[in-house]
């Protein structure tokens, strides 16, 4: 089954736009997941038991509309032909992000109708829903908080042990830190001595990936939280900021990098202990693309990017791990890597003992796998 969305044709009457509504694809097959009596819908994660959520609009006037539409936006279940209200904490609007097996949800919600002064929307924090109870997870102090990154959520902010990370604002909400919530615990999983941090995804191993600013600088490096440390994953040579998007249960983590809000530099991986590497030294040579943003690793190793062409068009590329690096591919690593291994820093997180990442020279006792680009034929090494 695939999750998407699809105009149904109709023009929405309020904002003059075409509608624009949830679908899954199975067997050849395509279905609308429908509304909840407005003109939007939009799905944003699925797990294996075919059950959707997302959010979507009714039918009531709304100031403060999630989408900014005229009408409440709401999380939604969808299940078997069926789309439920998950309902709000007592605001007008709710938006469902993430779903795990047991069928738990993590997203975000209005508290109240009244506007704070400094986001100018209602107080907004970040819930976990189970079989028709919404748990309010708190706040570190400010009026806003999500789950995942404050740049649009995260389909990876919920593992299947029913933990919840992403990001909320401190008291005065001028600034904003990661968080982890586990059984009624919300830690603050701190910075690298910078003001803000955001956290992006977490495993089933509860080891969590995101980004945070480092100490006297706005500029943010890609970091790993994991049993009260945090890991500095560096940045790649030459460019300032990098950000780790996502990490599978292997612990395999893929990283943006470029300029600070901007991007541009090259895709990196990072696995035991690091250093990272630029993910163009793991591509098959003559491919003719260079692998830019990142933006998704399965649990196979499997890594969804954006490849630019020689002349300047971005294709969607799907890296294919594809056996052990040769002498050659080793050599590009070497060239690609940082200097500097990563480093630790003692974290907030309180709860559990504490465990190092392995050293960075362990990095060099295995062998990276060589990527592919399925549909390219793989070059012989003799």
């Amino acid at each position: 089954m695939i999750l998407g969305g699809s105009e149904n044709g109709e023009i929405d009457p309020i904002n003059d736009i075409p509608e624009n509504i949830a679908v899954v694809w199975s067997h050849g097959q395509i279905t609308s997941l429908g509304t909840l009596g407005g003109s939007f819908s939009f799905g944003n994660a699925m797990n294996n038991r075919g059950q959707v959520v997302g959010l979507a609009l009714n039918a009531i006037p709304d100031p403060f509309s999630f989408l900014g539409l005229g009408t409440q936006t709401h999380a939604f279940l969808w299940q078997n032909g069926v789309m439920r209200d998950l309902g709000t904490l007592g605001g007008p609007d709710s938006w469902a992000a993430s779903i795990n097996e047991s069928s738990q949800v993590a997203g975000w919600a209005f508290t109240n109708s009244t506007p704070n002064p400094v986001t100018g929307v209602p107080t907004q924090h970040p819930f976990l829903w189970k079989d028709g109870v919404m748990r309010d997870l708190g706040t570190l102090g400010g009026t806003l908080g999500v789950v995942g990154t404050l740049n649009g959520g995260s389909g990876g902010g919920l593992n299947n042990r029913g933990q919840v990370i992403g990001t909320m604002n401190l008291a005065g909400d001028l600034t904003h830190h990661p968080f982890l919530w586990y059984r009624g615990v919300l830690t603050d999983l701190g910075t690298l001595g910078g003001t803000n941090g955001e956290a992006y995804w977490i495993n089933d191993a509860s080891e969590i990936v995101g980004r945070a600013d480092i100490t006297a600088s706005s500029n943010h490096h890609a970091v790993l939280w994991k049993n009260g440390t945090i890991t500095d994953l560096g940045v790649a040579p030459g460019w300032p900021c990098s950000t780790a998007e996502d990490i599978n249960n292997s612990g395999q983590v893929i990283i943006d990098t470029g300029i600070c809000g901007v991007g541009g530099g090259p895709g990196l991986l990072w696995e035991n202990g690091g250093p990272s590497v630029d993910l163009n030294a793991l591509v098959e040579p003559g491919s003719n693309i260079t692998v830019g943003d990142v933006n998704y690793i399965n649990d196979i190793g499997e890594i969804a990017v954006t490849g630019t062409l020689p002349n300047g068009d971005h294709h969607a590329v799907l890296l294919v791990p594809h056996g052990d690096c040769d002498d050659d591919c080793e050599g590009r690593i070497a060239a690609s890597q940082n200097d500097a291994a990563p480093t630790e820093y003692a974290g907030t997180m309180a709860q559990g003992s504490e465990s190092r990442v392995s050293p960075a020279n362990q990095f060099h006792n295995r062998l990276m796998q060589r990527y592919r680009m399925p549909g390219q034929v793989a070059p012989h090494n003799n």
